[in-house]
């Protein structure tokens, strides 16, 4: 099995502050976090429609649906206009939400050197974990692209 990183977002959003250390310099600010945050919480509520009318509605072409279903949104081509969020059966898409991706988190992969990434042991909450993880829904646990794993509880009306 395949080793992935594992974020617990039940956890990682009730921290009071992210103190989370990156070694990937290529992040603003050196937080890779941020990153998968995002991504992860976006993609959990996308419902990845096969004909994805966001995508075909953006005029300037700024949508664009990845390999593993997840939509990327090009910073320098999106001028916020809406159609994508209009677009949307599920009305999921709001144009705030979808991350502007100008660097991702590459998971420390080909650079821990078997090591844990830095990111995992500077959680202080746990949040974070590195090992061979697989998809649960019955535990909450979805896969999001190759090398993450979520988890998430879904919302409920009480």
């Amino acid at each position: 099995m395949k080793k992935r990183l594992f974020i617990d977002l039940d956890i990682c959003s009730k921290c009071p502050e992210c103190v989370i250390d990156c070694s990937y310099f290529y992040h603003p600010d050196n937080r890779g976090i941020d990153s998968i945050r995002e991504v992860a919480s976006f993609a959990l509520v996308c419902r990845q429609c096969e004909e994805a009318p966001c995508v075909t509605s953006c005029p300037q072409e700024a949508l664009k649906k990845e390999n593993d279903g997840a939509l990327k949104r090009s910073n320098l081509l999106c001028t916020g206009c809406g159609s994508c969020a209009l677009a949307c059966p599920f009305g999921i898409i709001y144009p705030e939400v979808i991350p502007y991706l100008v660097s991702k988190c590459d998971f420390c992969i080909d650079r821990a050197d078997g090591k844990k990434p830095v990111c995992i042991p500077s959680c202080p909450y746990g949040a974070l974990k590195y090992g061979e993880f697989r998809e649960t829904e019955k535990k909450n646990k979805y896969l999001v692209g190759e090398n993450l794993l979520v988890h998430l509880t879904p919302w409920r009306k009480e």
